[in-house]
């Protein structure tokens, strides 16, 4: 008899080795949970999912994965309709790509802050818009996650009060039909340039100017080479976070109630903290020598949202939709 027998033996006859056999079995009772987002993990919105995460502990085995090393941006949707993911937090204008009636919520001016966004995603025209993305493509919307309001930040001095003010102006805007309309419809003349070469970009002069919520300009240390923040808060950033309707069909309504009341704790807690950090910035930045103020916000929200009601966008817009979300 080998001696790896007889310490099997010995410890089948002292349970041990029924008592690891069964671990595995255990843990394959709680379905896997994988999240992926293109945020860091020193990000507010991974404290979010972990406090999800602890939320959902007994009834899922949570696995989250950041900075896009599992799935680049803007592909993890495709990979949930795949049945490789079963979270994400997903930006609207991936959605929108495959529901067209979707850009309307990327639509500058179209929310006033935070607590619009909140509002809209609970309300009628909200739950329309979250019925499309769980027929047409198999996902199940928790709700928005906010990450800052997006404001444009200048190195020349000029004084902005109206678009007209910002004719001429090199805006860096992302790549992409979307941003480079958003730009235009501010006044500027935007400008496509990847994220990592916008500070070089500020200081050699080949930009004027960039728009990003607050908490960025000082990720990115943009603040080093501005002089200006105009607070034109003229799109309330905010993404998705998503699971996939197959698990979601799966857990059955008292599960799902919990899922959704943990996805509303730890949304409303990260969306305080970016709200409080934004607020922090502002001075912080005017400490640091830049000026910071507030544009004629009507006249560029006017100008915004009639350049995107005479667009092509306007045209896969549900009928009526702008109205109702202005009003809510």
């Amino acid at each position: 008899m080998t001696h790896h027998a007889t310490r099997r033996q010995f410890l089948a006859g002292t349970g041990i080795l029924a008592a690891t056999a069964a671990f595995p079995a255990l843990a394959q009772d709680k379905p896997k949970l994988r999240f992926s987002a293109v945020f860091s993990e020193q990000d507010i919105r991974a404290e979010m999912m972990k406090m999800f995460a602890d939320a959902i502990a007994d009834d899922f085995a949570f696995e989250g994965y950041y900075g896009g090393n599992l799935f680049k941006q803007g592909t993890e949707l495709v990979a949930i309709q795949r049945g490789n993911l079963e979270m994400g937090n997903i930006a609207p204008q991936d959605i929108s790509k495959q529901i067209p009636a979707w850009s309307i919520v990327t639509a500058g001016y179209l929310f006033r802050d935070a607590a619009h966004v909140k509002t809209f995603f609970n309300s009628d025209p909200g739950k329309e818009l979250k019925k499309m993305a769980e027929d047409q493509l198999g996902v199940v919307i928790l709700g928005p996650t906010y990450f800052g309001v997006r404001q444009v930040g200048l190195k020349p001095e000029k004084e902005i009060k109206t678009p007209a003010d910002m004719a001429g102006i090199k805006l860096r805007m992302p790549g992409g039909d979307a941003w480079q309309f958003l730009g235009e419809a501010l006044g500027a003349n935007p400008t496509p340039m990847a994220y990592a070469e916008v500070y070089t970009g500020l200081q050699t002069g080949a930009i004027d100017g960039q728009d990003n919520p607050l908490p960025n300009v000082e990720n990115m240390k943009f603040y080093e080479v501005m002089s200006q923040i105009v607070l034109t808060s003229h799109l309330v950033g905010f993404d998705l976070l998503t699971v996939s309707k197959k698990v979601w069909d799966e857990m059955g309504a008292e599960k799902q109630a919990k899922f959704q009341a943990a996805a509303d704790a730890a949304i409303d807690f990260s969306t305080d903290k970016h709200l409080a950090r934004e607020q922090e910035l502002i001075e912080i930045f005017k400490e640091k020598g830049l000026k910071i103020y507030e544009p004629d916000v009507e006249a560029f929200r006017k100008h915004v949202q009639e350049k995107y009601l005479a667009s092509d966008l306007a045209k896969d817009w549900p009928e009526g939709m702008v109205d109702k979300i202005n009003a809510l």
